[in-house]
């Protein structure tokens, strides 16, 4: 019988280890409750670590930063990167810098990565979201147009998918909330298995 049924599921009130507001404004879509507190942790890529470990070995040390003072509720933590022929892509670090990276970009495909940690009830759950994505080959103009326009200083990659930069982007295989941010299907399966 249809009553018997639960209809609703749980989306438990969270922490978000981030001062991302684009990871902010994916929870607001889906109606996620959570407070901010934004971790400070290292970003420094170590010798030897693969893209994969990087991002997966952030956010679990952001959760960790941030687990200490809400142990009552799960703590969410994501770090995103761009890579492009194995190279880390982080953010650029001045406009000459996001210029580079765009022109890198620029006419080739790359990925996307986010490594997403959940932290609750003494348990740590980790995971990893990979998308590809492809930017048309793009003019002198075009590239100065993306620098001055898409505010790129603190985007990996130096821009945003869901702004100026989608004028340029002919292709998307995998998430694209990944792309944006974060990957919200992969932190729902994560907060789900923590809970168990």
């Amino acid at each position: 019988m249809l009553n018997d049924v639960k209809t609703a599921i749980d989306l438990p009130a969270l922490v978000l280890a981030s001062g991302s507001p684009r990871r902010a404004e994916i929870l607001n879509s889906v109606g996620w409750k959570f407070e901010k507190a934004i971790p400070n942790v290292d970003e420094s890529v170590i010798a030897g670590e693969s893209p994969e470990e990087y991002v997966q070995r952030l956010a679990a040390e952001k959760a960790r930063a941030v687990f200490g003072s809400y142990s009552d509720r799960p703590v969410l933590a994501a770090d995103t990167t761009v890579v492009i022929n194995g190279e880390i892509i982080g953010k650029p670090v001045d406009l000459n810098d996001a210029r580079r990276m765009i022109s890198m970009l620029a006419g080739n495909w790359h990925e996307v990565l986010t490594g997403v940690a959940v932290s609750q009830n003494g348990n740590e759950e980790v995971g990893i979201q990979s998308t590809r994505v492809k930017f048309a080959p793009m003019t002198d103009a075009e590239i100065r147009f993306l620098v001055e326009r898409g505010d790129p200083l603190d985007k990996a990659g130096a821009y945003a998918v869901q702004a100026q930069a989608a004028l340029f982007i002919e292709g998307i295989e995998g998430d694209y909330w990944n792309v944006v941010g974060l990957p919200i299907s992969l932190v729902y399966r994560l907060v789900a298995a923590g809970s168990r």
